[in-house]
């Protein structure tokens, strides 16, 4: 087989050697441990969402490269009679590829869907606004440029002149949107909006009982930057013991509230948010791949490098909500993005809805062997 390879946004093919950041090597089904143990059907339905996404053209919520003939053929092939065996489908359809970075191993981190108490307009008790995205921000697609914008940066502001940088965390806070800073819901603290910034979604409990779910809308633009870095490099908690309990109970103390508020504003990066209405509550929120995304299925990814819908195979250690490391072997389904997404042995790992899934998602700093399913070329028997 012809070994190619790839540029940074091309479609990533069975055969290549070569990619941004990494080679891939071909492995063959037997050399994937616990392969055989695993829930293909529970794969296999997640795989089906995307499908069902790319075969209609329905929008992303944060665009990726095109989707690729060859994964456009395999999804075809699901949609067009029932699997009946999803194992065999992933192994007559795809080949695996090892992901081989410098270290051998790639980095995986969790995320969830936030569930916080709060109120659709701002009261004594719920102060905190998510704002809703302003007309006068202006996405740049991955990869491309504005006039007067910084290549790094991945949004602008429409101003009279043409583009300029938005206006970072700490100015945005300091009132720079004006009249276009339009609250779409409230929380309690600061830091659970901060929270659901990094987190992307969240379930809001409002006063009267309704449930409102909110989801990514945008973002400023500027890069990420972890809190949780800062507040280890400063000595407030332990590397070993950093965990979301713990991060988020020392931004809300009281008397941590100064430093807090600073620390928070390291991150120049700010999200925007929308109301998601006519979300099933079983269904999980939305994401950049613009479908519900799956509890311990659905998979984070460097858009830059990889499409939506290709599956990937992890295995290694990675922490249940107590804090136990546990062996995993799992096929996973790339589904959604993040600023902090950056490699291509890179993932985040999505644990679900809640305290018991969030607990999860913060203990996860883990590194697996990454492994990507490429869909096989037509022509390859």
């Amino acid at each position: 087989m012809l070994s190619l390879a790839i540029s940074a946004g091309a479609v990533i093919e069975a055969g290549a050697a070569e990619i941004p950041g990494a080679r891939l090597e071909r492995l063959s089904f037997a050399d994937l441990p616990g392969w055989a143990k695993d829930d293909h059907a529970a794969a296999f339905a997640t795989f089906l969402r995307s499908c069902d996404a790319i075969l209609s053209g329905s929008p992303q919520l944060r665009p990726a490269g095109a989707t690729g003939e060859n994964l456009l053929a395999a999804c075809r092939t699901a949609r067009a009679a029932p699997v009946t065996d999803a194992r065999a489908f992933f192994e007559t359809r795809f080949i695996p590829h090892l992901i081989a970075t410098e270290t051998g191993r790639g980095f995986l981190t969790g995320y969830y869907e936030p569930v916080y108490d709060g109120s659709r307009e701002p009261t004594d008790e719920f102060s905190a606004p998510l704002l809703a995205r302003p007309d006068d921000l202006v996405t740049i697609p991955a990869g491309g440029t504005l006039a007067g914008v910084p290549e790094n940066l991945a949004a602008a502001r429409r101003v009279a002149e043409g583009y300029e940088p938005y206006p970072e965390r700490a100015q945005i806070e300091d009132g720079a949107l004006g009249s276009r800073a339009r609250a779409i819901a409230h929380l309690r603290h600061p830091a659970q909006a901060f929270i659901i910034h990094v987190q992307g979604s969240a379930r809001i409990r409002l006063p009267g009982g309704e449930t409102m779910r909110v989801g990514y809308a945008g973002r400023n633009g500027h890069p990420y930057s972890s809190v949780g870095r800062v507040l280890v490099e400063r000595g407030h908690i332990p590397a070993e013991e950093m965990s979301l309990e713990r991060l988020l109970g020392w931004l809300e103390a009281p008397e941590n509230a100064a430093e807090s508020r600073e620390i928070m504003r390291l991150n120049r990066s700010f999200i925007f948010f929308t109301e998601i209405e006519g979300l099933a509550p079983e269904l999980g929120p939305i994401g950049g791949a613009g479908i519900p995304l799956t509890p311990g299925r659905s998979l984070a990814v460097d858009r830059n490098i990889w499409r939506y819908g290709l599956p990937f195979w992890l295995h290694g250690d990675i922490p249940d909500a107590t804090g136990v490391a546990r062996e995993t072997a799992r096929l996973m389904i790339a589904q959604d993005t993040g600023t902090a997404i950056v490699g291509p042995a890179r993932g985040d790992y999505f644990t679900g809805t809640g305290d018991s899934a969030g607990t999860q998602a913060g203990l996860i700093r883990h590194r697996p062997r990454f492994v990507v399913l490429l869909p096989r070329p037509a022509e390859e028997p």
